[in-house]
């Protein structure tokens, strides 16, 4: 059976980055495991398992969004916790139990609960209208914060004094706490009349009532699941993070381990236990090829590596031959100050050439005020070279019937796209005629896209997924892609040429191709 240990945490916290319903996602969820997964869900290649060893009370509703909602799991914190129960269940606010005479306050955000005119508690919600925290306050300050389980319960409670929480614990499916956790100095206490865990429907003993932090006792209860529910021939992929590389050393050292390490997760620092956890895996599988040197340099041997993405192609021809522009798509967010004024100069000299060119900004960044920050720095870029400003002004809905405003003559030809996911990323490019990136760190995502839609890229770094000449041009300078614009832009030929190019070279990236290198690399392992 092949196992997956993935990342999914908060930061640094062994907790799920479950967001309120109005709060904009600020980092995607989607990563190497959540596609990894999503093909051995869709493609039946082995049975697998996913161990969780975040603390999700969400965890149910986190799968549904990643189309994955039937997979079978193992939750560390449900053993911990004894949960048996496995299915959503409802919970509604009118559930639980108000003081007389509460009245409730309907807000855009959440619903404010008022005792005698006091404010007595706030109840919020996640993206899919489930209940999942509700705020309890006294004398206007919070006093205590309880979190919801989406199969129906109160699973954790925060205690707070003076606005700061001192401490929470977590509890069983009756409301009887099973550990506190202290956030002074994160030490961890069992209660010493419930001091079990559950596996498999057995109750085990912890080892101490008292733990220093999470870590150990997360690695004690993952250690008796691997010890009585895994055998010698099963598999174990482990999503790379600095957060579980030692326990994952300490408790894989002999068993059949694939490591996948996924875009910035990729931080090799002096660490002994990182270091041999390489070593002496079986397998490591990066997101492109670019990787591999780097990690054999710092495990200092050369190691069974393949490069699998964990994006696939699919041929998804955009819409931009159908538009009265030319949309060119440039990624901003790792890009250096100087490239970036340089490059919004030899788009406004272009502009003079091809008047349907159009420029859309590509970030990642949700910030409220990141598109007013780089339309800002825009517009004095070209203001300082004596260019026309009004060339990247904001985007306005307001339409009166006889507009005589001599701005709007000319047309706006800056833009920029805020996409977190990959769904609004996917959106955004099948609009785009060419992608220009001139950044120091490639986004896989983009690039995998622009082969799906068949658009070519411009960029300046060696990449697997663009052949010089073929689906695009790699450039050392900035001023150079000036030249690969009017190839491509100018030219139907030229782009149609990249459009059957890209076609033919997305199949090394499709499923079927990604599937047939998960086969290679687990027949590899069960054989060592």
């Amino acid at each position: 059976m092949m196992y997956f240990v993935p990342s999914w945490y908060h930061g640094n916290e062994y907790k799920e980055n479950e967001q309120y319903f109005y709060v904009r996602r600020a980092v995607t969820e989607f990563d190497d495991s959540v596609k990894q997964i999503q093909m051995f869900n869709r493609n039946d290649i082995m049975d697998y398992k996913i161990l969780n060893l975040s603390y999700s009370p969400n965890f149910r509703h986190f799968l549904h969004r990643q189309s994955v909602f039937h997979a079978p799991y193992w939750s560390c914190f449900d053993a911990i916790q004894e949960i048996r129960r496995t299915k959503v269940d409802i919970l509604s606010y009118h559930d639980l139990m108000w003081p007389e005479h509460t009245e409730f306050v309907y807000t855009p955000f959440c619903i404010v609960a008022y005792v005698n005119n006091q404010k007595y508690a706030e109840v919020h919600f996640g993206e899919d209208g489930n209940m999942i925290e509700v705020f309890l306050y006294q004398d206007n300050m919070m006093v205590r914060k309880n979190v919801y389980d989406d199969r129906g319960f109160l699973s954790d409670t925060i205690v707070y004094e003076n606005n700061q929480a001192i401490y929470e614990q977590y509890l069983d499916g009756k409301g009887n706490w099973k550990m506190c956790h202290f956030f002074e100095d994160g030490h961890v206490e069992v209660n010493p009349e419930n001091p079990f865990y559950l596996i498999n429907n057995k109750r085990y003993d912890f080892n101490c009532l008292n733990y220093d932090s999470m870590e150990p006792l997360i690695e004690e209860v993952f250690s008796t699941y691997l010890d009585e529910m895994t055998d010698s021939t099963d598999i174990f992929c482990l999503a790379m993070h600095t957060l579980h590389h030692d326990l994952l050393e300490s408790l894989f050292s002999k068993r059949k381990t694939i490591l996948s390490f996924y875009q910035n997760r990729l931080e090799l620092f002096d660490d002994a236990e990182l270091k041999s956890l390489i070593r002496n895996t079986n397998y490591c599988i990066v997101d492109s090829k670019h990787k591999i040197r780097p990690l054999e340099k710092y495990a200092d041997k050369t190691l069974p590596i393949v490069d699998i993405t964990p994006f696939d192609t699919r041929a998804d021809f955009g819409i931009s031959q159908q538009l009265t522009v030319q949309n060119i798509l440039v990624p901003i967010d790792s890009i250096e100050q100087s490239k970036f004024e340089e490059l919004i100069l030899l788009f406004a000299k272009y502009f003079e050439i091809n008047e349907t060119a159009r420029v859309h900004f590509f970030t990642r960044n949700a910030n409220w005020d990141r598109v007013d920050s780089v339309l800002n720095f825009t517009r004095e870029v070209l203001k300082v070279n004596g260019l026309d400003e009004r060339l990247a002004r904001k985007e306005t809905n307001d339409k009166a019937e006889f507009d005589l405003d001599e701005e709007k003559k000319v047309p706006i030809k800056f833009f920029v796209d805020q996409c977190v996911d990959e769904l609004s990323i996917s959106k955004c490019i099948r609009e785009q005629r060419i992608m220009v990136d001139v950044t120091s760190r490639p986004d896989l995502y983009l690039q995998i896209s622009c082969i799906s839609s068949a658009i070519p890229q411009i960029v300046s770094f060696n990449t697997q997924y663009v052949h010089d000449g073929k689906n695009g041009f790699i450039v050392k300078e900035v001023s150079e892609v000036l030249n690969g614009l009017k190839y491509y832009l100018d030219n139907i030929t030229n782009w149609n040429k990249c459009m059957i190019y890209s076609y033919e070279l997305g199949k090394e990236y499709n499923t079927a191709s990604l599937i047939r290198k998960w086969k290679g690399v687990m027949k590899q392992v069960e054989q060592d």
